[in-house]
């Protein structure tokens, strides 16, 4: 009867996840932003300082950081995104003038603007539907757009109070853990603990290192908008592949409308080659180690997994959750092994 009744309740959990994944977003982004704060306010606290003075500390240092960010990269951000959507521009006038003309000598089809044009025009139209349909559901409460805003507005705020009470908090969890489980479930929470941290924070670091790494590249080679499409391919990199190909298009497109030559996104394609190398040889060992060990397509499995469950709450949780259950699959696996059944002892 014990075992039917945790069934009934983590199905209900599951359900209840389910139906307010889009309200728990904000939620879900504080309680990353006080995981990833606590162990740096637990430091401050043995300076001797409140845990709530080391929580505004802690805040007023990242707001001010990232202000500064924010203000330096405005002005090139907005010269670089006007610098783009020209290009944008140029690029439907060389789409019928060039680029079609040029492909049909190449590969000896028929192209021609009409067909190509009336292809796009009804993909456009399927499109614009879809976003119509999806700003018809955001919108059909009469509170999406103040949802939102107060969704923005609360991340901080919410952020601020788990910070603050985040070890009264895990202790109220200790507390409801059955005693005969108390010292395995301690132990799984430190390893998945160890893990997930590595995780998060190698991450974050992995997104900047390639956002300027991507940017430094395309400034090299010429691009005008070099910084714009760098820090959106670092920022994207977060899904896995995202932001690799996203900044490929991107740069692809930027570039051919900037030297009117194919040849130019071959230097693309070696920024954004190295690019992948530095985070497969460099950046991903050294900032995140080998924490997780999943093959790419189990990583791609999980996002897309994640992304379709749970929408965008899933894609923010899809790696970090993985890393949580192959921390309890390896426990498990140690298990396994020295069980009776392995051993052929029963």
């Amino acid at each position: 009867m014990q075992r039917f009744f945790i069934l009934a309740v983590l199905v209900l959990l599951g359900w209840l996840l389910l139906r307010l994944a889009p309200v728990l977003t904000p939620f879900l982004l504080a309680g990353i932003l006080a995981y990833l704060g606590n162990p740096l306010v637990t430091r401050l606290q043995r300076y001797r300082i409140p845990r709530t003075w080391g929580t505004t500390l802690v805040f007023v240092a990242v707001i001010v950081v990232f202000a500064g960010i924010i203000m330096a990269l405005i002005p090139v951000i907005k010269h670089q995104s006007l610098i783009f959507v020209e290009y944008l521009q140029k690029y439907a006038g060389l789409l019928q003038k060039r680029l079609i003309p040029e492909l049909s000598a190449t590969t000896g089809l028929h192209l021609d603007s009409q067909t190509i044009s009336h292809y796009a025009t009804a993909n456009a139209q399927k499109l614009a539907t879809w976003i119509g349909h999806g700003l018809q559901v955001a919108l059909s409460s009469g509170s999406g757009l103040i949802t939102s805003a107060l969704s923005i507005i609360l991340v901080p705020v919410l952020g601020f109070y788990l910070l603050r009470d985040w070890p009264r908090l895990i202790a109220r969890i200790d507390q409801l853990v059955p005693q005969h489980y108390t010292a395995l479930v301690r132990r799984l929470s430190r390893d998945v603990d160890t893990m997930l941290m590595a995780f998060l924070r190698g991450q974050l670091l992995v997104m900047f290192a390639l956002g300027i790494s991507y940017a430094l590249g395309l400034s090299i080679i010429g691009l005008k908008t070099a910084v714009l499409i760098g820090l959106v391919a670092g920022i994207l990199s977060f899904v896995p592949y995202l932001g690799v190909i996203s900044g490929l298009l991107m740069a692809s497109l930027a570039i051919y409308i900037q030297t009117g030559a194919f040849l130019s996104i071959l230097w693309v394609l070696v920024v954004f080659g190295i690019g992948q190398i530095l985070e497969s040889m460099v950046f991903t060992p050294y900032l995140v180690g080998d924490r997780i060990g999943l093959h790419p397509v189990a990583v791609i499995f999980a996002v897309m997994a994640g992304g379709a469950l749970f929408g965008f709450v899933g894609l923010l949780l899809a790696l970090p959750f993985t890393a949580m259950l192959v921390a309890l699959l390896r426990h498990f696996h140690d298990w396994y092994l020295q069980s009776p059944y392995y051993l052929g002892k029963e």
